[in-house]
């Protein structure tokens, strides 16, 4: 329960992300805003379900919290 006690306080994913993409990112082991700022933009675009709305959304929250993908090739 201590790992749910502490997720609850971190940045989940957006809620209105599509259901393919939130799919998407929870298969690839992706629950909170904090490990998207952790891997390239290019490496959430491999993932099947990601599409241009997907990508505006999480660059919103991303940068509401001051973050922003990981830069890379």
């Amino acid at each position: 329960m201590t790992n749910e006690q502490s997720s609850a306080q971190e940045s989940h994913l957006p809620t209105g992300l599509a259901a393919p993409a939130m799919r998407a990112l929870v298969g690839a082991g992706y629950t909170r805003l904090e490990q998207l700022a952790q891997v390239s933009e290019a490496e959430i675009k491999q993932l099947h379900g990601i599409g241009p709305n997907a990508l505006k959304q999480l660059h919103r929250a991303l940068a509401a919290k001051g973050l922003s993908f990981a830069s890379g090739k």
